[in-house]
């Protein structure tokens, strides 16, 4: 397992999005709609089609030139592709997809790794129309799968169906970019169902804005703190797999806005019986 050294590369202003503020809103007020209308109407859209790069490149000419949009953007993306590129995992789960910016730049870097599917779950079904467009677009159709729901409800649905069990079980990467309290419930909940193990790496996005201390407490826990958690926790609550020895880091970075932001990189080293 090879986890990218170290730092983000210094953001270049120049390819700074727009404010994601529009009249107090950040998404769905038809933005993402108009992203969708800008790439179909684009005067080069036969060098976007089955092109990854273009269209991810076209995403972000609009969020630089009409408004902002909520993707990890480039200089994220220069460090989370690597650890595909480096690791290549079979299949990587994505919670929290948006408009698909995301599931295009890394579901491309787990084809080009050899990696057979990439599963990218968002709640608002209008947002996940326009992903599916757009990777349709992009021509990976058959790398990439969009889910409706929440994390914990694709997570469920991608287990029950059979997507994610026998030889498939284990997720080679897991990318957390959904609600923000949600993170650790749905990483329990990936572990509780088997589907953390050995050599899985997790990618958590805005580990500082806004931030997220119950999941890096959990993912930089030793397994003696793990279990004293799992121990006081209410009954109701996913108590996850507190077995799992993490190796984890916090990877300072830019929002494409260039707002300094972190990913927090766990590699998961091995099984404590």
């Amino acid at each position: 397992m090879v986890l990218t050294p170290g730092t983000s590369a210094p953001f270049d202003d120049l390819k700074a999005y727009k404010p994601w503020e529009v009249d107090g809103k950040y998404f769905g007020d038809g933005r993402e709609i108009a992203l969708l209308e800008y790439i179909y109407s684009h005067p080069l859209l036969h060098q976007l089609r089955g092109n990854p790069t273009n269209i991810l490149a076209a995403i972000d000419t609009f969020a630089q030139t009409v408004t902002g949009l909520i993707n990890i953007g480039e200089t994220k993306g220069e460090i989370i592709t690597p650890l595909i590129l480096q690791n290549k995992p079979a299949t990587m789960l994505e919670l929290g997809g948006y408009i698909g910016y995301s599931a295009i730049m890394l579901g491309d870097a787990l084809k080009q790794a050899g990696g057979k599917k990439y599963y990218s779950v968002e709640k608002n079904p209008l947002f996940a129309a326009v992903a599916a467009s757009l990777v349709d677009l992009a021509g990976l159709n058959d790398t990439v799968r969009i889910i409706v729901g929440t994390g914990a409800e694709g997570i469920q649905r991608l287990f029950y169906d059979g997507s994610l069990q026998g030889k498939d079980s284990q997720l080679g990467m897991i990318f957390f970019d959904h609600h923000k309290p949600s993170y650790t419930a749905d990483l329990k909940l990936c572990e509780q169902l088997g589907l953390v193990g050995a050599q899985t790496v997790l990618v958590a996005d805005n580990m500082i804005l806004p931030g997220n201390p119950p999941y890096a407490e959990w993912v930089r826990a030793s397994i003696v703190e793990k279990k004293r958690m799992v121990a006081d926790a209410p009954a109701a609550e996913i108590l996850g797999n507190p077995n799992l020895q993490y190796r984890s880091r916090s990877v300072i970075s830019f929002e494409p806005s260039g707002m300094e932001d972190a990913l927090e990189i766990t590699e998961c080293v091995g099984i404590s019986a």
